[in-house]
Order: structure tokens, then sequence, then C-alpha cells
């Protein structure tokens, strides 16, 4: 009898063991995204977003799938916030800088110009100066979450003819990101054009332009440019763009808790791994650009101390809305605790 009713209790709990893994099976969510960037694959930038793409997928044991679409394959580089926010994507994985013309703000999350000296001191202002509080009030005004950032460290130019110090910037014509940079560029003397970031390879291979602000040195490599001009500058000093992660703000909201804090939690170990990867490609660059016969130049510190000055009395005139005028603050008092700011 004892042994009857213990198979009996067995069945019981084996019985509501296959309920409850039913249910929880049941309610297992997934979350499908489509998300684009501007980087290409081949790129190291790209490599670097297909590793998040991966990690996230692998954490969520496949709860989270993505559909990843390089080289701006969907629509173009500057149309993407949009296109994520209108849900014909779901997030999107270009900077902050494109968006400029919706509110100048987005100039001091998507590229602060002459402001940071590492992505690690541009980070912390993001993670621990108050930066995501205050940027994520910008994303949400145009229904867009902001995940958050992967910075690969100060750009270098590419030109056909010297870039050795700011005079040589009088009548060059050079691709441009849209927003304050081409104000700053402008007061020195250059033309800067603006054009998406796609388009420079054969801007520059029909003489359009004489050079490009595109990204830093080592992807700039994978893009080909060194192979068709023979002068960049490194280490860089003009740009050190923010690269986003950011959401269709509906699509955000309805992702169960687990999923948003894998995503973010992953973007601080792609930042991290973006920051590193770039301060050892960029050195490999340089040295096997240096082999192979194309000029760098390496500005003084007058020189590019010179170039802060002129970024940073810019960034009062672009602060033309509420939202850009409290995150210049922000970054301002940010950057004079770390000495970088008067």
């Amino acid at each position: 009898m004892l042994k009857k009713r213990n198979l009996t209790l067995a069945g019981c709990a084996t019985a509501i063991a296959l309920v409850g893994l039913s249910g929880s099976m049941a309610t297992a969510a997934e979350t499908n995204l489509r998300i684009q960037t501007h980087f290409g694959p081949e790129t190291v930038s790209g490599k670097l977003a297909a590793e998040y793409i991966d990690d996230i997928q692998v954490m969520s044991g496949g709860e989270i799938k993505v559909e990843m679409f390089y080289s701006s394959s969907v629509v173009k580089s500057a149309e993407t916030f949009d296109a994520a926010a209108s849900g014909i994507l779901d997030c999107d994985m270009t900077g902050g800088a494109y968006q400029t013309g919706k509110n100048p703000a987005f100039q001091f999350v998507g590229d602060i110009m002459g402001g940071y000296d590492t992505p690690y001191q541009q980070l912390s202002w993001l993670y621990y100066g108050g930066g995501l509080e205050a940027a994520q009030k910008l994303y949400n005004v145009y229904d867009m979450q902001l995940v958050g950032w992967w910075v690969p460290g100060q750009e270098s130019l590419s030109s056909s003819k010297p870039i050795r110090n700011a005079a040589d910037f009088k009548d060059w014509k050079f691709r441009s990101p849209p927003g304050m940079e081409t104000k700053i560029f402008e007061n020195l003397g250059a033309s800067p054009i603006v054009m998406d970031f796609t388009e420079i390879f054969t801007a520059l291979e029909t003489g359009i332009i004489d050079g490009a602000d595109a990204s830093g040195l080592a992807n700039n490599v994978g893009l080909g440019l060194y192979d068709l001009v023979k002068h960049t500058n490194y280490p860089g000093f003009h740009s050190m763009p923010s690269d986003h992660l950011a959401c269709n703000k509906s699509v955000w909201d309805g992702m169960p808790e687990n999923h948003q804090r894998i995503m973010s939690t992953a973007m601080m170990a792609l930042a991290l791994k973006t920051a590193l990867t770039f301060e050892k490609k960029n050195a490999e660059a340089a040295a096997k650009l240096k082999a192979e016969g194309v000029n760098i130049y390496d500005w003084s510190a007058e020189d590019r101390q010179a170039f802060r000055e002129a970024a940073q009395a810019a960034w009062g005139d672009f602060a033309t809305t509420p939202e850009a005028k409290a995150l210049v603050e922000s970054h301002t008092a940010y950057l004079r605790q770390l000495g970088l700011a008067k």
C-alpha cells in the first residue's frame, strides 16, 4: 500500500513538473529585431557589431533573434534613425550625429568635437557623469531608446594632399558628416561637403573631394581609402564619434526586462572591446601605412589645443535648443573635472 502511495505521489510530482515546464515553454519570450549599421561587414567595426549580435543571441539562449543589415543596405545611413522610429527597422546602430537636423543636441551625443581625449573619458561621462540620463530624454522625444555607445577613439582624416596643420585646411574639399563639424572646418578655411558614409570611396576616386572624415585609421584602411590617397594624421585629434545602439521605444518597452538587460550589458562589453581593439588596430594600421609610403602627420600639442579651443568655442553657437544647452553644460562640467575645459 505504501509503495503504491509513493508511486502515486511520484506520478503527481512528475505531472506537476511537466505542467510547470509546459507553462514555462509557453510563456518563453522571443524578441525579433532588425538592426542596421553603416559599417561594412569587412571593417573592424562591422566585425565587432557582428560579435555583439552573436553575444546577445547566445546569452539569451536564442530568445533574441537579430536580422542584421550592414553598409546601410536598407536605407541611407542618416535615415536609419527614422526607419527604426517608424518601424521599417527596429534598431539603429549608426550614430546620433546624423540627426543634428532634428535637434542640434544630437551633436553632443554623436560627436563631441574637441572634447574628450580618450574613449574611456567619454564613456565615463555617459555611464558615471549623468550622460545616459540626459541623452535618454532627447532620444525619447523621438520615440527612440538609447541602449548604449561604442566609441572607437579619435578619428584620422584621409587626404590627397598634406594635412600637417590647420593652415593646410584652406580650400580643402572633404567629406564631412552633418552638424557642427562643417561650421568648425569652414571657420578654418576648408570646404566641407556633407555626403553619406557609403559614398566616400567613389567621391575620393573621382576627385569630387580631396579628403574625408570617415572613421579611425583601421576602419579607413578597411574602406580602402589609402589605396586612393596617401596623406593622413595619427593620432587623431578632431573627432571621436559615439556610435550608438538606439531602438524603437515601443519595441524596447515591449521586450522582457532580461532581454533589455542583456542588450544593455552587452553594449558596455562592446564599448570596452571596441576601445581596446582600436587602440591596437590603429597602431598596427599606422605602422603598415608608413611602411607603404603613406604620409602620417602627428600634430603638435599647440596645434591640437588650438583646434580644441576653436571647437569648444563653436559649442555655444550650435547649442540653440534647451536640450543642446543642457548637454553642453553637462559635458563642460565633466570636462572641467578632467582638466580638459576652462
